[in-house]
């Protein structure tokens, strides 16, 4: 027995000799070393794009959710203030009418200015929320938007334009919260 075997150290001839066949020789070592060292680098990167793509995938997986998530939320939040602000729209009628002949003189005049600044406020708010009138008044009827009350013959407008507005119908984004009440020419 070597001195070098007790200790467990092994001589360079030795080192070349682990893990290689009985029948390769000393020259052949170094080869098999390097095609052993390549297949497990070619393993290596073969798990290595594997968990790349199985990441990539999660992580495109993980925004789609966050977007779906967040448009889940919007459209949440649409139908819940729609619900509300729909409710508000029969004050803003009213307030209309009460607008439509104000009084010019004296303490009616005074109050009619007032009811003006409530309704603008009021008008005002929905907008930032989102809410915006239909434009009807002279556009083709359309029963996405619009909501026939009466059909007259009109000389002025083409059949099926919108002659008169009689209630204003509103949007809140791409939702229709009321459509508008409106005369049709014949």
């Amino acid at each position: 027995m070597k001195k070098d075997e007790k200790k467990g150290i092994r001589t360079p001839e030795e080192e070349l000799e682990i893990g290689v066949p009985e029948q390769a020789s000393l020259e052949e070592a170094p080869s098999l070393a390097v095609e052993t060292l390549q297949r497990e680098l070619d393993l290596a990167r073969s798990k290595a794009n594997e968990y790349l793509d199985g990441w990539q995938r999660s992580r495109a997986e993980f925004t789609n959710y966050k977007k779906r998530v967040d448009r889940e939320l919007q459209q949440a939040y649409q139908t819940a203030a729609g619900s509300v602000i729909r409710d508000f729209l029969s004050i803003v009628d009213d307030l209309e009418r009460a607008l439509k002949n104000p009084p010019v003189e004296g303490d009616g005049a005074a109050w009619a200015a007032g009811i003006e600044l409530i309704h603008r406020k009021l008008l005002t708010i929905m907008k930032n929320e989102g809410v915006a009138p239909i434009q009807a008044e002279g556009a083709p009827f359309d029963p996405n938007f619009h909501e026939a009350v009466a059909s007259d013959e009109s000389g002025e407008h083409e059949s099926g334009q919108v002659i008169e507005v009689l209630q204003q119908g509103y949007m809140l984004g791409d939702k229709v919260l009321r459509p508008a009440r409106v005369r049709v020419a014949r």
